[in-house]
């Protein structure tokens, strides 16, 4: 029976998480290491200058020995793997994500920074993501099966399996394009709005993304846009 850690960047209250790790238990001993707070957009980051409190949590899952850890998804791997398991993953798990993890966004992304440390750490490790919406129809048809065919992949260095799902209807849905590579187009143009002028002459300022739907030939990004379940490898630094 294979051992597979999971973890996400929504937090360990998250309803995605909580999916996979349901949809997980069939294909092994589940162990949970996720953040005890909301860590999206922190990439690759990792805690280097503070100690990390990991505490016992509850899951609503029998069977699954679960963790929160004060600090990021990739400290969450490194300490799962590294202090809390008893023995290291044989697969590593980071979503499912609310929003999709694709394009030149996935450099941002700390769903795919955990698996990126997962690859680091030497386990093979597939993120997930989904649409930021309450349709789930699409993942909860196809997700068992996805897991079924990626989690016995083979660890190959320098690569993380990247997997998003359409937010649409699942009537909708297309079926499944594998082998996409990810688009060098951006799924938001961002800009900075001013929200507050300060005393001293500075401004506070947030940032706003606008979607901009651009399909590109053999994407992850215009796999998504055609309505189609998204499956690519993403490269580390090798």
């Amino acid at each position: 029976m294979k051992t597979i850690l999971i973890t996400n960047d929504d937090g360990i209250e998250s309803d995605g998480l909580k999916r996979l790790v349901c949809a997980a238990k069939k294909h092994g001993q589940i162990w949970v290491v996720a953040p005890a707070k909301q860590c999206s957009a922190l990439s690759h980051s990792i805690t280097i200058r503070h100690s990390l409190e990991i505490h016992p949590y509850d899951f609503p899952e029998e069977g699954v020995q679960a963790f929160t850890c004060s600090g990021t998804p990739g400290d969450c791997v490194r300490v799962g793997s590294l202090a809390v398991m008893p023995r290291r993953p044989d697969v590593v798990l980071s979503g499912i994500n609310y929003g999709y993890n694709m394009a030149t966004d996935i450099q941002y992304s700390a769903t795919a920074g955990a698996a990126f440390e997962a690859e680091f750490q030497g386990y093979p490790a597939i993120a997930l993501s989904e649409g930021a919406c309450d349709c789930h129809e699409v993942t909860d048809r196809y997700l068992d099966e996805i897991l079924e065919e990626l989690i016995g992949e083979p660890y190959i260095e320098g690569r993380i399996i990247n997997v998003n799902f359409p937010g649409c209807p699942l009537s909708e849905c297309k079926g499944v394009l594998r082998d996409r590579k990810v688009s060098r187009l951006a799924y938001y143009k961002d800009h900075y709005n001013v929200v507050k002028k300060l005393p001293d002459g500075g401004v506070e300022v947030m940032i706003e993304g606008v979607h901009v739907p651009v399909k590109e030939e053999g994407t992850d990004y215009g796999a998504i846009l055609e309505g189609f379940v998204s499956i690519g490898y993403v490269g580390n630094i090798v």
